[in-house]
C-alpha cells in the first residue's frame, strides 16, 4: 500500500515538473527541469 502511495506522489511531482519544463521559455530552466525529471521517472518505474 505504501509503495502505491509513494509512486502516486512521485508521478504527481514528475507531471508538475514536466509541465514546468514545457511552460518555461529559458533554456537554462528547461535543462534544470529535465535533469530533475529523470530521477523522478526512474523512481516511478522503480528502477532506482
Amino acid at each position: 500500500m505504501i509503495t502505491v502511495v509513494y509512486r502516486l506522489i512521485v508521478i504527481f511531482v514528475a507531471v508538475l515538473v514536466i509541465w514546468e519544463l514545457f511552460s518555461q521559455k529559458e533554456l537554462k530552466a528547461q535543462a534544470t527541469a529535465a535533469l530533475v525529471v529523470i530521477p523522478l521517472v526512474l523512481r516511478a518505474f522503480m528502477l532506482v
